[in-house]
């Protein structure tokens, strides 16, 4: 991985605040996409502007993503899946903010051979260093660049000691219906399960997000940690994330099962294979307007080069 480290690169220096500080363009948007409860009452209010939030100091930039304009801050905080707080783009950002970040502890367990606990701080202040900028394209119905930071899931997997028979990892949510009001409606199975494969997780480019545009993670962005795993689906990228394991077997993670026909355990972004219900081969870009012109989805959402060896000889249809 090629990265570069400005000597003095300060969080207000990461991003043009012109890039993302577009309000007039986002209520527009907002109301033409049917996502007016983001742009005004109370979730207007808690979806703050850039720079508002707490800043992550000394942040290391990629090469990640260069020539890629960010999303627009307003859209990637105020339009978001996630489902414990909602099943609307708009409740994330309404009813994240019962969510407490603090305290925060990830368990890590199952076949490693240093099974156990890391706080939220201790992740902070442990890998300060290896936080970076990752201009990402992350695709679901719509696509937009997210300016993350973060860290190689690796590196913190290592720190556990993965055995031998450590052939898949699994992530969970918090599971708490005061905190995440979403999850007193039966709409999925709870907690929020998610998995990958050894090499996937161990790949450079699956992150665990702790900050997007400089700053630490909203909560309705996953906070204080998520997965990014650029190359899939969205819904892939497990969010507020309370437990880590390692297991020997294929994990039956929450959309497989929900819906095991339509939305397959890789999630690989595949514009050869449709979803049953539409296509897959294009995809439209948020900001863009309700009405602009689609997209041609690329393989691995452009990822191809990084990670088209991690499925050699495989069938990404029957896997998908």
């Amino acid at each position: 991985m090629l990265i570069k480290k400005p000597a003095d690169i300060m969080p207000s220096d990461i991003t043009d605040p012109g890039v993302y500080a577009r309000r007039r363009e986002f209520l527009k948007a907002a109301a033409a996409l049917g996502i007016g409860a983001v742009a005004s009452g109370p979730a207007g209010a808690l979806v703050k502007a850039a720079g508002q939030g707490t800043p992550i100091p000394g942040i290391i930039e990629t090469r990640y993503g260069d020539g890629l304009e960010p999303t627009a801050f307003e859209y990637v905080t105020g339009y978001n899946n996630f489902y414990e707080f909602g099943t609307d783009k708009g409740d994330p950002a309404e009813h994240a903010h019962t969510l407490k970040t603090r305290p925060w502890h990830i368990v890590v367990d199952g076949e490693c051979e240093a099974p156990g606990e890391i706080g939220i701080e201790d992740v902070l202040t442990d890998f300060p260093a290896e936080e970076r900028i990752y201009r990402l394209r992350c695709v679901e119905a719509w696509a937009m660049v997210v300016p993350w930071v973060g860290f190689p899931l690796g590196d913190l997997l290592k720190r556990f000691k993965p055995t031998s028979k450590a052939q898949y990892v699994v992530f969970e949510t918090l599971v708490d219906e005061e905190q995440m009001p979403g999850q007193r409606r039966a709409v999925l199975d709870w907690p929020y399960r998610e998995g990958l494969r050894m090499d996937e997780a161990m790949h450079p480019l699956a992150i665990l997000a702790t900050g997007l545009y400089g700053e630490l993670l909203p909560n309705q962005n996953g906070a204080p940690l998520r997965l990014v795993v650029p190359w899939k689906y969205g819904f892939k990228s497990i969010k507020s994330i309370v437990r880590i394991s390692f297991t020997r077997t294929i994990p039956e993670t929450t959309w497989w099962r929900r819906a095991p026909g339509e939305y397959g355990f890789y999630a690989n972004v595949n514009p050869q294979v449709d979803h049953p219900r539409w296509s897959q081969a294009s995809h439209r870009v948020i900001g863009e307007g309700l009405f602009s012109s689609k997209h041609p989805t690329l393989m691995f959402n452009g990822y191809a080069e990084q990670v088209a060896d991690l499925y050699r000889g495989m069938d990404l249809k029957k896997f998908f």
